[in-house]
């Protein structure tokens, strides 16, 4: 069964896979070029991130409330007084955009904890050359980075709020054979699939009993790898993480890639570039993988039940306590689509990485 889509947007699933065709799918006799579709997605979404400004396409929660950034940045604040207050600390965030998420948090931090600025070292993880401009000139004092590697070697404090859902997967469809699998690729805006490699044979098996033939199967590698190194580097210097993305509670088969474009949804294949390419995340797979390096988890819970535990109701009525009657209309109708399980508070889930010794993290159960 497919999950249920992003709710900023319906979502257009891809068709189903075409037939091998031979030698003329990998650009000979005159045929495009094919491509895993990893490669693809990782394609697209970097010619679509360099040419266009996606807020014209879609809106996430920073732009929908103050308040989401405020109750992240405060998030952070509590956690930074229970690890003792360290200093320097690296701040960062991934996937910023062009900084709305930050700038509100920062400015409940020194609204709320004056003190912590000074231990602040900020740095953001963003690739896109238009958000980096954008980034530079609205935070001069912060560090730009392609990656979580170059990051500096010190206790670190991250927030990342739809960053996962836009790293590629790769899509295996099981198939009626025993314990067989073919992988999907893409040419010329149509799904081919290809043999796995017995890499990915091994990869597969355990799943194959859980999956019905002709069901998908999605691997996301560099969310994968992502976590892995965040829960790698808090256990070793200390910290903690907050991602907020949306996806199912437990890991099972569906076709999620989706595409966004100019408010609606689009075929995801067509177009490269043209169109902001998103999967669900698989946050027990991500788990597993923080475990794997000693970390501890929390979550995933429902955003909308995460930010209630942090007060974001009150937050809302307090604002609406000294604004006008639309204003204050408006502040309750973003907090509802933040919140409501038919909106945004159910399909997005808030996910955190820390030391075992640092839970409970605030928002999350004992």
């Amino acid at each position: 069964m497919r999950p249920p889509p992003d709710p900023r947007v319906t979502a257009t699933p891809t068709n189903h896979p075409a037939p091998d065709r031979g030698l003329s799918d990998i650009g000979l006799l005159g045929m495009p070029p094919i491509e895993r579709l990893d490669h693809f997605m990782a394609r697209a979404n970097a010619l679509y991130y360099a040419a266009h400004n996606p807020f014209t396409d879609f809106t996430t929660a920073p732009q929908i409330s103050q308040i989401f950034g405020e109750i992240l940045g405060l998030w952070c604040g509590v956690v930074w007084r229970a690890m003792g207050e360290p200093a320097p600390i690296c701040l960062v965030e991934a996937g910023p955009g062009g900084g709305a998420l930050m700038a509100d948090a920062l400015r409940a931090i020194r609204a709320m904890l004056p003190a912590m600025l000074p231990a602040l070292d900020m740095h953001f993880i963003e690739t896109s050359p238009r958000f980096s401009a954008q980034l530079r000139a609205r935070f001069p004092q912060a560090q730009l980075h392609a990656t979580l590697d170059s990051l500096p070697d010190r206790p670190i404090l991250l927030l990342a709020n739809e960053f996962l859902d836009a790293l590629p997967i790769r899509q295996f469809i099981r198939t009626a054979t025993p314990d067989a699998w073919q992988e999907r690729y893409v040419q010329a805006g149509t799904p081919r699939t290809r043999p796995i490699t017995p890499a990915d044979q091994i990869q597969l098996a355990p799943l194959a009993a859980q999956t019905s033939p002709g069901a998908i199967r999605e691997i996301n590698h560099a969310a994968r790898a992502f976590t892995a190194a965040l829960a790698q580097r808090i256990t070793r210097r200390g910290g903690a993480a907050l991602l907020i993305d949306y996806g199912p509670l437990e890991s099972g088969p569906g076709d999620t890639l989706q595409a966004i474009r100019a408010g609606a949804s689009a075929n995801p294949l067509a177009d490269p570039g043209q169109a902001d390419l998103t999967a669900h995340v698989d946050f027990a797979a991500l788990r597993a993988c923080a475990t794997a390096q000693g970390c501890a988890t929390a979550g995933p819970i429902a955003q909308g039940k995460f930010l209630a535990a942090l007060g974001i109701h009150e937050r809302t009525a307090a604002l609406g306590r000294n604004a006008t009657p639309q204003q204050a209309a408006d502040l309750l109708a973003a907090t509802r689509r933040l919140t409501a399980a038919e909106a945004m508070g159910g399909l997005f889930k808030a996910f955190a990485l820390a030391p075992a010794d640092l839970l409970p993290l605030p928002g999350f159960p004992a």
